[in-house]
């Protein structure tokens, strides 16, 4: 297989078969992120012919392993949905000559690579296999979004999740608890509830913003820019955004970033996710929390 640096995808892709399309991301400026620092350079596309061989590779696997089935395939990178309408199609091509059972593609996507694409190529795309993107939408806070260099507002989240919907293809959102600085977290969470409740994710998935050293928000920190959010001023936020959601959605907290995690369905599950969080912020130290994120070597 012809995979590039570390392969990074969602929890819940835990089951897809993992075929890599790019490597890297095109926007490469999110003060934040470190994921893709490995690699030695900020973007490439796959070939092709790497990815027909991968097919191929994969299709023995599959039948080795007694299934004989593939449902979905989840295209590895930052942001593979950029690639133009016709390699992504060409690429779907591939994808069922050779895995014919296959019955969705997902990949991980920028809200600027939804901009890039006609109504009309949404529609193909989704009739193409494409659905279940994964949306780095981090919060609904301006302030926050303009800071850490996401290259998009919260109208621009909006509007292309709205083309999104229309077009049926579904998307799942990566929020990052703590985005919006000390302080902020709750503003933040609210704005983002507002914008939430006028779209549709399947699923909204809480982060909680883990800082490195090669990061560009160390710097930040460092020259006084920017304050880091308390842990258990995190879980608050988390709880904040939890209250104000009113669309059915799934809710999750899954992966390193988080010390105590948590799943539950939107809104039968409110109740439950909010004693869940009384519990930590009620029960566990600052200080204990900040040990953990102070291990959290990678996410």
């Amino acid at each position: 297989m012809h995979y590039t640096g570390t392969i990074w995808r969602p929890p819940y892709e835990a089951a897809s078969l993992l075929l890599e399309a790019t490597a890297g991301c095109t926007h490469h400026k999110c003060k934040f992120c470190t994921l893709y620092h490995d690699l030695p350079f900020p973007f490439r596309m796959s070939p092709l012919e790497d990815m027909e061989e991968d097919l191929r590779e994969m299709k023995r696997a599959v039948k080795d392993c007694g299934s004989g089935r593939a449902l979905r395939v989840f295209l590895t990178g930052a942001n593979p949905f950029v690639l133009s309408y016709d390699r992504l199609t060409a690429i779907a091509e591939l994808i069922h000559r050779y895995l014919p059972s296959a019955t969705s593609i997902g990949s991980f996507a920028r809200i600027t690579d939804v901009a890039l694409k006609t109504d009309e190529e949404l529609v193909k795309l989704r009739a193409c296999g494409y659905d279940g993107l994964t949306i780095g939408m981090e919060t609904g806070d301006d302030e926050a979004l303009r800071f850490m260099n996401k290259g998009y507002a919260s109208s621009d989240i909006y509007e292309q999740c709205r083309r999104l919907d229309t077009s049926g293809i579904s998307y799942h959102f990566f929020y990052l608890v703590g985005i919006s600085g000390a302080g902020r977290g709750e503003v933040g969470a609210k704005l983002t509830a507002e914008l939430c409740n006028r779209v549709h994710p399947v699923l909204i998935g809480a982060n909680m913003l883990t800082i490195y050293p090669d990061s560009a928000l160390f710097d930040e920190i460092q020259r006084g820019n920017w304050q880091e959010e308390g842990e258990l001023e995190k879980y608050k936020e988390v709880r904040m955004l939890i209250e104000n959601l009113q669309i059915p959605t799934i809710f999750a907290g899954m992966g390193a970033s988080h010390a105590y995690p948590f799943y539950g369905q939107l809104p039968k599950d409110r109740k439950k996710l909010l004693s869940f969080l009384d519990e930590i912020t009620g029960n566990i130290s600052e200080e204990e929390l900040q040990r953990y994120r102070k291990n959290v070597y990678h996410l």
